[in-house]
């Protein structure tokens, strides 16, 4: 079934107090709705529509950063669920399949979920996500007829009997696209908020003869969040589950509360993961690595064997082949480390390819930023980069070469050669004894003045 997501973006989040888009918050180093979006993104939709609201221009941007083809429509005035969806009509328009409507600020609805909704649609008109709430509290509640949905009912209006069901609705809506928006059309706000409910379309549907059911998952996929107390939770909820998943995919996590993972993480089997290690997005391990303590990941990958830190930097674009060694205080970005290659201490190693087994002395560091443009660096397999070399690019040294401990290289190197660039070591006898005499007495007579 062709498949089309609307997801609901339009909210301030009030009782976030903050100036930004409730669902720009990050969870696991990317925005909530971002989350949201690629929960959706398995079922292969055809269209993608955020619908905004508040904060719009950042919502845009934030999302088409991400997927350049989604589309952005704006609720000026928020009215309610059935309003926010109704946004989406003119970019669906001609749509034929399932649309399916998520929401910005609930963040963890599996994939599998989703499907199962899907699957759910080919027998049924309307679909709801619903959960069994252990507290169900102000939820909205799934009013059941054996199999078939017949209504949902807002807390503000249920009854008393109504709010003793336990069955809750998440919001979470699939439909085929021009039944959903013929329904919306019938919605009212005859209702204690006076908003336009989603959620009607289900005893609107059941009036018109047509099929209603609902999916069941788990709680904890459904939850939104509405505060930075619930935001904090949504985000050490999500760290435990990565943990939990990794240690059974076989990754030695030495303390695994204190190792913190993005959404997309992928580490292979058998690697090592020391304490205090962050991951932001974009970041692959293979199998056999060891991450030691202190250390960054971001927009990198890292091949079998490699071992990385303590306390090392890797940034977007950073390729570390087999068997690479990146050691303490070291930084890499955008460069591509060839197999068994070093950069053990003190390193700085932007814009730049390292050819398989060179070793990067300490200290070294490629000087690829003019002030306006990036240059790069090209080092040659088997090189030896010696201690503080400032490597001012653009420049390449050649395979097997070897650059004199602080150097300053500003020209191209031949492989096997030598580089040394130096200023003359002057040396005076005695000169020191006399120069700290000199300054001793200095001292002395400006304490006498004071």
């Amino acid at each position: 079934m062709k498949t089309a997501l609307i997801i609901l973006a339009a909210g301030k989040g009030t009782r976030m107090n903050s100036d930004l888009p409730k669902v720009l918050h990050p969870i696991a180093g990317e925005p909530m709705l971002i989350h949201a979006i690629e929960a959706g993104s398995t079922l292969d939709p055809d269209h993608s529509v955020v619908v905004a609201g508040y904060g719009v221009k950042d919502v845009r941007a934030a999302t088409l950063a991400h997927d350049p083809d989604i589309k952005i429509v704006e609720q000026e005035k928020q009215l309610g669920t059935a309003h926010a969806v109704a946004q989406a009509r003119d970019a669906l328009k001609g749509f034929d399949g399932m649309a399916l409507v998520l929401y910005g600020d609930t963040p963890f609805i599996r994939s599998e979920t989703l499907e199962r909704m899907r699957d759910a649609l080919s027998q049924s008109d309307v679909v709801v996500l619903g959960f069994e709430a252990v507290d169900p509290a102000r939820y909205g509640r799934l009013v059941m007829d054996g199999q078939q949905l017949d209504r949902i009912v807002e807390f503000k209006d249920a009854s008393d009997e109504e709010r003793m069901i336990t069955l809750c609705n998440s919001g979470v809506v699939a439909c085929k696209s021009d039944l959903l928006f013929d329904l919306i059309d019938a919605v009212d706000n005859k209702n204690a908020s006076e908003e336009y409910y989603l959620t009607d379309i289900v005893e609107i549907a059941r009036s018109r003869g047509l099929t209603a059911t609902a999916v069941t998952c788990d709680e904890w996929e459904t939850v939104g969040i509405n505060s930075r107390a619930e935001l904090a939770k949504a985000e050490a909820d999500f760290q435990a589950r990565a943990r939990a998943a990794l240690l059974e995919d076989g990754v030695t996590l030495t303390a695994p509360e204190t190792v913190f993972l993005a959404r997309d993480t992928v580490i292979g089997r058998d690697s090592l993961i020391e304490p205090n290690v962050v991951f932001g997005p974009g970041v692959t391990v293979e199998s056999g690595v060891k991450v030691r303590a202190f250390s960054h990941l971001e927009g990198c990958h890292v091949s079998r064997g490699s071992i990385v830190g303590p306390y090392a930097r890797l940034r977007p674009g950073a390729e570390l082949a087999e068997h690479v060694k990146i050691g303490n205080f070291v930084e890499i970005k955008n460069a591509q480390i060839a197999e068994g290659a070093k950069v053990n201490h003190l390193s700085y190693i932007g814009d730049a390819t390292i050819g398989a087994e060179a070793n990067i002395g300490a200290g070294t560091i490629t000087c690829n930023y003019d002030g306006v443009m990036k240059h790069h660096t090209h080092i040659g397999a088997g090189a030896f980069i010696g201690s503080n070399t400032m490597l001012i690019a653009p420049v390449s040294i050649g395979a097997g070469a070897l650059t004199g401990s602080g150097s300053v290289i500003t020209s191209d190197v031949e492989p096997d050669a030598l580089a040394l660039s130096r200023a003359p070591q002057v040396e005076k006898p005695g000169m020191a004894r006399k120069m700290f005499e000199m300054l001793k007495a200095k001292k002395a007579k400006q304490q006498r003045g004071s």
